[in-house]
């Protein structure tokens, strides 16, 4: 992309910083079970069944397909009730000040700052965007709530734990297994590290957002936009479902106990809408427990109804879930220790950080936890040994968006964590040692510049096996940027080389790293349409080249990849 066009994208959609994670990233077809989460569909005001607004007209089937729309690809970023958070406010009153050209266009171009281009990519056909440039000049609809009694109405148990098998499968390095996320196909495929081979796709729901290891790894959990919760058991022979429930109607995080004692005895899931907490048991998902996060925002004390949960992270010190509260800015310290079957107290610490929070992981020491303000360009670190902020770091880059992160030991600066920026071309390196490094401590220490214009970058990776950073940029405008993954030198924290997705996947979009058990091989996504064939690209990390490319009919918007022993380790 050249200059002039940049420039030209960017004044169009600066107005809309947006990001997406994996899970809630843009899809190829408008499909999905939305129609609970979008709103109440069946009752409509006897005098509003156009949905008039200020000459902008909607029949009853286009809200209905607005709706389920919104949900699909943009409640994400802009909420549910269209307040914002890491995208801006899309309110009928500043929608409808912009018009319906701009919106057009806005939807349809995207914008270098986070908005994906939705027209332009084709993940939304031009009666689509047309019809999404009305929605929002509407008044949103309201969403539906969830209750306890609800959520234990929905949950199957289909393998009971006396019916399990007792040994991990044999001849198998399950520990080396990958689960890799088929978004829009609603199904999570299990690959043996080892050998490159499918050993089962699993029905998992809608555009899982995540997969989380049980503390001992035998279990995935995973977690739609759908808000099913489904528990996958890696030590049958075909791994599959074993006990799932609807939790809630949107959701993004989910995350079992890791504490010594009370190993996977709990899972807890949290909510984008309702915005709560979902409790279950470790063994079998029952839910046991709801808790709403509604709560008053850090800046103004202005209660906030939708206060989503946008990440959690298991404590291996204390048995405490650290609880990401996007709009409000907390991160909740959940107590678990006294919950028993569920009717125990709950234990919950609110700490002041910044907003919006998102996403973010451990530190080396695992006693720091350092979480993405995106929308102040900021890193909250949490002490988790004090329960208390430590400090608000600039980036120096926009809208920063780690994943979990990369920690890196570096011979001069000591260890660090580090971020990547939706919003612009940059890496941060943040020192994270303030006891042998104090002068280095919640700094950025380097800033690095990935090549080309803009940013894009969703997640960011490392091992402590090796001396290499990955990310990506499948959020750039640019495709040839978006088809590449940026390798920088641990050692000179500089940008070592550029790898582009073979020719027969170019334009697909290179996105999320992992690696496998040893930390020798880096897998990386070939993430298209729905109506393309996709790939896991495995390239040696030693020598940079491709070692195994795993592909087949089956392969369908492949896009977030969890390595078992990775994973239930926190190694990243």
């Amino acid at each position: 992309m050249n200059l002039r066009k940049y420039l030209i994208v960017l004044a169009i959609g600066m107005a809309a910083a947006t990001t997406l994670a994996v899970g809630c990233a843009p899809a190829a077809n408008s499909g999905g079970n939305a129609v609970a989460s979008g709103g109440n569909s069946d009752k409509h005001d006897d005098d509003d069944d156009d949905h008039k607004h200020d000459g902008i007209k909607l029949s009853h089937e286009e809200m209905e397909k607005g709706k389920n729309i919104f949900f699909n690809r943009c409640a994400g970023c802009h909420g549910v009730l269209r307040k914002g958070a890491t995208g801006p406010n899309i309110e009928p009153e500043s929608t409808r000040k912009k018009g319906t050209a701009y919106l057009e266009a806005m939807i349809t171009n995207g914008s270098p700052a986070g908005m994906p281009e939705w027209g332009k990519s084709g993940i939304l056909s031009p009666d689509e965007v047309k019809l999404m440039a009305r929605y929002v000049q509407n008044d949103p609809p309201p969403p539906p709530e969830r209750s306890l009694k609800e959520i234990k109405e929905s949950y199957k148990l289909y393998v009971p734990v006396d019916k399990r098998p007792t040994a991990p499968p044999a001849g198998r390095n399950w520990q080396n297994y990958f689960g890799v996320v088929l978004r829009d196909v609603g199904k999570v495929a299990i690959i043996d590290g080892d050998t490159y081979e499918l050993v089962n796709i699993v029905n998992s729901g809608f555009a899982v957002h995540i997969l989380r290891s049980s503390a001992s790894g035998r279990y995935f959990y995973s977690i739609g936009r759908d808000g099913k919760v489904g528990m996958i058991d890696l030590w049958m022979d075909k791994p599959d479902i074993v006990a799932e429930v609807k939790a809630l109607n949107e959701a993004r995080s989910v995350e079992t106990t890791k504490f010594e004692g009370y190993l996977d005895k709990y899972v807890i899931v949290g909510g984008y809408w309702p915005p709560m907490l979902v409790i279950m048991k470790g063994d079998t998902l029952e839910p046991i427990r709801v808790v709403s996060t509604s709560s008053y925002e850090i800046d103004n004390g202005e209660f906030v109804r939708e206060a989503r949960v946008a990440a959690i992270v298991a404590d291996h010190h204390s048995p405490t879930w650290m609880v990401n509260i996007k709009e409000t800015g907390q991160v909740w310290s959940v107590d678990y220790s006294q919950l028993g079957d569920g009717n125990g107290p709950l234990g919950i610490r609110m700490i002041a950080a910044e907003r919006y929070l998102h996403d973010g992981g451990w530190d080396s020491s695992r006693r720091y936890l350092l979480m993405a303000a995106n929308a102040r360009h900021k890193i909250s670190v949490i002490d988790t040994k004090t329960q208390k902020l430590v400090a608000n770091v600039e980036t120096k880059g926009q809208v920063p968006h780690p994943g979990r992160g990369a920690n890196v030991n570096h011979a001069q600066h000591g260890p660090l964590w580090a971020t990547g920026h939706i919003g612009s071309n940059h890496i941060s390196f943040i020192g994270t040692d303030p006891e042998g490094h104090a002068s280095n401590a919640w700094k950025v220490v380097k800033l690095v510049e990935l090549p080309g214009i803009g940013g894009g970058n969703l997640f960011i990776k490392t091992h402590p096996n090796s001396r290499h950073v990955y990310c990506d940029r499948a959020l750039n405008p640019d495709k040839e940027l978006a088809d590449s993954i940026y390798v920088i030198d641990a050692d000179t924290l500089e940008v070592k080389k550029t790898l582009l997705l073979p020719e027969e996947f170019r334009g697909h979009k290179a996105v999320h790293m992992e690696y496998n058990k040893q930390g020798t091989e880096v897998w990386v996504a070939a993430w298209g349409r729905k109506d393309q064939k996709g790939a896991i690209i495995v390239y040696d990390d030693k020598t940079l080249e491709i070692k195994k490319i795993i592909t087949g009919d089956w392969m369908v918007t492949p896009t977030g990849k969890f390595n078992v022993f990775n994973t239930m380790n926190d190694i990243y």
